[in-house]
């Protein structure tokens, strides 16, 4: 058997206080945080945010106005220094694919391996082609594939030389969304099964919960949070997080202990000291998954809206201090608009902002 080159795998990339900017405007405003091994990581945030461009100054497509990247203790990129992009060790997914249409499967994954002894690079590109489930058409071009299977080929191609870290620009945005459903886990797994650490940009939440270990959120080029999935939608820590991440509503509150504030929804008890002194006047976020339909309770809203989402209905229902929150109900509970319903609040712990 061949036998293959060794695979350097990352074992941190730190950016520090990393701003990048065009004709001397600032796009990315001092952007830091760290991936470790075997990390995958997620910038998210809404179109023009900036995500992109961090993405692209990291692959060394951008220079740094201030700051610098750091791959294993090594300075890639400061105001002064830019490694080459070839030199950096990393990999790209594009967002248009880009597969080369005159050469095969085989040959375009293989694009990246010409330093490899050709036995090497075989071996390399036969167990690609088995790990993203395309064994058998190493012959075919790319226009005989569906989109999901062009972009499978594309992940191959840029990680078949085993770069430390992929970059993934939108990889997903062109297809659609129940093969995105299936496409974005089974992603995940062949680069664990690869011990690659990737970095993926997105604006869709799905997406990232199901793909990254650590999501950073960015908006107007600042990272506002970064953190697990979990703690990004549950410990949101600004505002924009918390009404960017998921749905949400936010009640004005008055705090009335260290572990309660009393809102429209009555006195609420959460299991963390929030900070605030007592009869602070604050904004309390409400999820839809804090506030659950029960026949049985007698606090009641009115629904004003609906939406049916095949496991579950997610309703709108009007408070009676006028005020109007997200309510989760079974699939089985179809009720009409401006039907009173009972309601039943489920607020575990409590995400405050200053009034």
């Amino acid at each position: 058997m061949a036998s293959l080159p060794l695979h350097k795998t990352l074992k941190e990339m730190t950016l520090t206080n990393v701003s990048v900017g065009y004709d001397g405007g600032v796009v990315v405003k001092n952007a830091a945080f760290q991936l470790l091994e075997g990390q995958i990581g997620c910038l998210l945030g809404p179109s023009g945010c900036g995500k992109s461009t961090l993405l692209r100054a990291i692959a060394g497509f951008e220079s740094l106005m201030t700051g610098e990247i750091m791959i294993d203790d090594q300075i890639i990129s400061n105001s002064s220094l830019s490694v080459n992009p070839e030199d950096r060790h990393i990999g790209m997914v594009f967002q248009d694919i880009a597969l080369f249409p005159h050469l095969t499967i085989a040959q375009n994954i293989a694009f990246g391996l010409s330093s490899w002894s050709k036995e090497s690079a075989q071996e390399r590109v036969a167990c690609l082609l088995e790990l993203v489930g395309l064994a058998g058409f190493q012959s075919r071009y790319p226009h005989s594939l569906s989109g999901g299977q062009q972009q499978r080929v594309a992940l191959a191609r840029a990680i078949a030389p085993k770069p430390k870290l992929l970059l993934m620009d939108e990889p997903f945005s062109g297809l659609d969304a129940k093969l995105r459903e299936e496409l974005v886990p089974d992603i995940r797994d062949i680069l664990q099964h690869e011990k690659m650490s990737a970095l993926l940009v997105t604006h869709d939440q799905m997406e990232a919960f199901a793909m990254a270990d650590q999501v950073s959120v960015m908006d107007a080029g600042v990272i506002h949070q970064t953190g697990s999935p979990y703690q990004i939608y549950h410990r949101p820590e600004t505002r924009f997080v918390a009404s960017f991440i998921g749905h949400g509503d936010f009640l004005s509150a008055t705090v009335c202990g260290p572990d309660c504030v009393h809102s429209d929804l009555g006195n609420i008890r959460g299991d963390l000291d929030h900070g605030f002194a007592d009869n602070a006047l604050v904004d309390l976020l409400v999820r839809p998954d804090d506030i659950l339909h029960d026949d049985d309770s007698a606090f009641v809203g009115v629904i004003v809206s609906k939406w049916f989402r095949g496991s579950h209905f997610l309703y709108r229902v009007k408070l009676s201090s006028g005020k109007v929150v997200y309510c989760f109900a079974s699939s089985h509970h179809n009720h009409a608009l401006g039907q009173k319903i009972g309601l039943s609040v489920h607020l575990d712990h409590l995400v405050l902002f200053p009034r």
